[in-house]
């Protein structure tokens, strides 16, 4: 028997499998087949139905990162329960991907309508803003069409919605019908181009186009004096509020705001969008939306930008290339995506701000998030659920609200009965990351007990940081201070910053101060640590006493030869 089996062929022992695999029941392989696809669709789309049963339904805590010193945490946040709960997303929509889809093809949005206005831009450019009153959504029924008092006080929230989105967006909805049922007023600022109203101007919008929003609330703020601002943006949106806010720093009207789902770095998103697979379904779905707002407005963006390669168009990036940047007026795609990147602006926010961002968003990566940015500044609070999608977060078992509607909401409410809120300050110039020096900090400083600690030079010395006016300065105080850009010889003297021109000065050579770099250097090195001018005199004296010996030999030895005993001088 062993030697039949010896001389049996390869092909005999693979019949011989196949036979014993036919034994098999075929509903067996069915059932395997079925497993492997369940276990690849799980994958694919990044369920967490089986994390969620793990933990026995009760959610997963909500993300908070903000600076140790944050007043706006410590007297905002902290009351706010539901950031300091647990979010568990509605069962069957355990998917960023379902939930997100969910969202823009159903989203359950409540029934109501919008009261239109036009505004006109400076530019001639058409906004649409669309009105929801408080009064519109109590009892059921609207109050008449009559236009809000000017000298009404209910609160108003503007907000500023996501690429190709308007009022009409279920989100959108959502969080205007539960804002007003709150009691507040509602405006959704549409996008040149959208909410069915025509481009009137060369203007379009784009990711980090915010004189729209700046024009929309000087003028909301002028209408109505009376009513606290607050501002809400979604999406590219968000990212265009924390830019607004970045440029302009304490001279803004608006008490409160709050950012959804921001993409952040938008060099970032570009990488991240084109990563995978499921990705680039998204990617595409986007870029097809962005054809269809060209086609609306064609006559414009044939003439203003590139048609033939808008049409054929596969991604955000094609879209960007051929219509955004040239319209624009931006070098590249990539010049385009960093000079509007709203993480670069974070650090001049004087607003209390609250951001949400799912740590699952398909749309918007964790990986663009500014942590340390926003840990650094005291006026932002970053939370961050572990899941929710873009801009979705349902909740409940039939999906009828949005978790991060309720969130901001609750954060606005609290701000509003706070002493927290926002007051607009005059300030000369506001701040923009292009305007900084490249060689603004930060410096190393040594501590007493040998610790090595990262901290920015305010000024050159101290004499001239106090001969410059506090309207120069920063106009909210961080943990880290700005250094102040001392011109350089050959500089315009207009364009220095803090120095005017006396009339001592005009017509005259300004002596040069050998010196005064000397001087600053101890300086700085005093200010820095006490024992450091004492351990540089020390040196000094050490490493400099045998040329001074020698010299004292050379000069005054033919005069103490007659006092000193011989041979003393030349020990």
């Amino acid at each position: 028997m062993d030697c039949a089996n010896s001389n049996a062929s390869p092909s005999d022992a693979y019949w011989l499998l196949l036979t014993s695999l036919s034994l098999i029941p075929f509903w067996h392989y069915l059932i395997a087949a079925a497993i492997a696809f369940i276990a690849f669709v799980y994958n694919f789309l990044e369920f967490h139905l089986l994390e969620d049963f793990f933990s026995g339904f009760r959610g997963s805590p909500v993300g908070l990162t903000y600076n140790s010193f944050s007043e706006i945490y410590d007297g905002v946040v902290s009351k706010c329960s539901l950031l300091h709960g647990r979010y568990l997303p509605t069962l069957w929509l355990s998917s960023p991907h379902l939930q997100t889809c969910f969202l823009n093809f159903f989203g359950r949005p409540p029934a109501f309508k919008y009261k239109r206005q036009l505004y006109k831009t400076s530019d001639g450019g058409t906004i649409a803003l669309d009105w929801l009153r408080s009064s519109d959504v109590s009892h059921g029924a609207p109050h008449g069409d009559d236009a809000v008092p000017r000298d009404d006080p209910t609160p108003l929230v503007v907000v500023i919605p996501g690429l190709t989105s308007d009022s009409s967006s279920a989100y959108l909805k959502h969080l205007a019908f539960s804002t007003a049922k709150q009691g507040w007023n509602v405006v959704i600022s549409n996008h040149r181009g959208l909410g069915g109203v025509s481009i009137t101007s060369d203007c379009f919008y784009n990711a980090g186009w915010t004189e729209d929003a700046r024009a929309v609330i000087r003028y909301l703020h002028e209408e109505y004096p009376r009513a606290p601002l607050f501002v809400v943006g979604t999406s590219i949106g968000a990212n265009v509020l924390v830019k607004y806010l970045g440029e302009e720093g304490e001279n803004i009207p608006v008490a409160g705001a709050v950012a959804i789902c921001s993409p952040w770095d938008l060099l970032i998103g570009d990488r991240f969008i084109s990563r995978r697979l499921v990705q680039k379904l998204y990617d595409r779905a986007l870029a097809i939306g962005l054809q269809g707002y060209a086609k609306m407005h064609q006559p414009h963006f044939t003439r203003l930008a590139n048609w033939e390669g808008i049409e054929k168009s596969l991604s955000i990036r094609d879209f960007d290339d051929h219509a955004t940047r040239i319209v624009g007026k931006y070098e590249t795609v990539d010049t385009y995506y960093r000079r509007c990147s709203s993480s670069l602006y974070i650090q001049s926010v004087a607003v209390p701000l609250l951001c949400i961002s799912a740590l699952d968003d398909p749309v918007c990566t964790r990986e663009a998030i500014p942590w340390d940015e926003c840990r650094a500044n005291k006026n932002i609070v970053l939370a961050t659920p572990k899941h929710g999608g873009h801009l979705a977060f349902f909740e409940g078992i039939t999906a009828s609200s949005l978790w991060w509607v309720r969130a901001a909401n609750e954060f606005l409410g609290v701000l509003l009965t706070s002493k927290y809120m926002h007051v607009q300050k005059e300030i000369s110039k506001p701040h923009t990351p292009w305007d900084t020096p490249i060689d603004q900090g930060p410096y190393v400083n040594f501590t007493k007990n040998g610790m090595v600690a990262a901290s920015e030079q305010t000024t050159q010395n101290e004499e001239e940081s106090q001969a410059i006016p506090s309207d120069q300065h920063q106009p909210n105080e961080r943990i880290q201070e700005e250094q102040v850009e001392v011109p350089r010889a050959d500089a315009n003297c207009d364009d220095a910053p803090g120095i005017a021109e006396t009339p001592s000065m005009q017509g005259e050579a300004i002596p040069l101060d050998v010196i005064a770099p000397f001087k600053r250097y101890l300086g700085q090195l005093s200010r820095q640590n006490r024992w450091s001018i004492w351990l540089l005199l020390y040196i000094a004296v050490t490493t400099s006493w045998p040329l001074v010996g020698s010299a004292l030999r050379v000069v005054f030895g033919k005069r103490l030869k007659g006092i000193l005993p011989a041979g003393f001088l030349r020990r």
